[in-house]
């Protein structure tokens, strides 16, 4: 690997910068922290960003800048949620596009031409976020019926990869540095206590293994690819069950040592993070983010 090839794009930074304004009286000193999580001019894809924690990761990347961030999902028409973020962004005055896409991620073709279509327009793609995902009830592991655990891999799997897919064909056609983020759960990798969610689960261990392996086969096409695995966070997905059974509130809190579960906003940092060049060096990760619910 040559110099340039691993040099930072805000080169010089940190120590490398301090030891240059040493030499140069009339080098210009400014922090750049703040300059490495920008994602200024970038183009990105957000799949379940009609509303909950795809949404709030959508709105993270306009406000680090992004010129448009593209939500795919299953409706028709966004919802009201998702309708009052674009305002949102608009009022931020950051030149930041909120877009709706509505997509089947189970179809690859549809996925993928959807994907090209967002090159053509916008002649670039930065950041894929694959957070589509569903979650089913409590059914007996040795009794699960086919039609239901192949619905459930079949959107938080196969349709994480199709929509890598459909952005990573873009970063690779226009040559610029990409990072995709899969979102797994802390449920591929460990096992919700008391919760029957074989099919959840085995989806999401999946995704752990898929963001290795892709990591693996893109790392030198300068294309990133992590995965980032939540513990128990309140969004419409989970108050399905927490708003029916108010006492597994208290259960789901108990099981990690700061004693509550997650705001969707407590995942901001981090996607913020891997989809900036502040993780340049940071692929084939999964970074997990559950009040320490592994820790016990």
């Amino acid at each position: 690997m040559t110099l340039a090839q691993s040099t930072s794009p805000l080169a010089p930074i940190g120590v490398s910068a301090a030891l240059q304004a040493a030499l140069d009286k009339s080098f210009q000193t400014k922090p750049k922290i703040f300059d490495e999580f920008a994602l200024t001019d970038r183009v990105g894809i957000v799949s379940g960003g009609n509303r909950g924690l795809g949404l709030e990761m959508a709105l993270t990347l306009c406000e680090a800048g992004a010129r448009a961030i593209y939500c795919f999902d299953l409706p028709t028409r966004p919802s009201e949620e998702w309708q009052k973020t674009r305002e949102f962004v608009e009022r931020m005055g950051n030149g930041s596009r909120l877009e709706y896409v509505s997509v089947d991620v189970r179809n690859q073709k549809e996925v993928w031409a959807k994907g090209r279509d967002i090159g053509d327009k916008e002649k670039r793609m930065d950041v894929c976020v694959a957070a589509a995902g569903i979650l089913k009830a409590h059914t007996d592991c040795l009794e699960y019926p086919a039609e239901q655990f192949e619905e459930v891999m079949d959107v938080n799997t196969n349709g994480v990869l199709y929509t890598a897919q459909a952005a990573g064909r873009q970063m690779v056609r226009f040559g610029n540095r990409g990072s995709i983020i899969l979102i797994a759960s802390m449920s591929g990798s460990i096992t919700n206590r008391d919760h029957a969610w074989v099919s959840y689960n085995t989806s999401k261990s999946a995704v752990l293994q898929m963001a290795r392996s892709m990591a693996c086969e893109l790392g030198k096409k300068n294309i990133r690819v992590n995965s980032l695995s939540p513990g128990h966070i309140y969004t419409s997905m989970t108050a399905a069950y927490l708003d029916k059974q108010p006492h597994l509130l208290d259960k789901w809190s108990d099981l990690n040592p700061m004693g509550r579960i997650g705001r969707t906003d407590e995942i901001r940092g981090v996607i913020a993070w891997l989809a900036s060049d502040a993780s340049s060096f940071c692929t084939g990760s999964d970074i997990i983010v559950s009040g320490g619910h592994h820790s016990w």
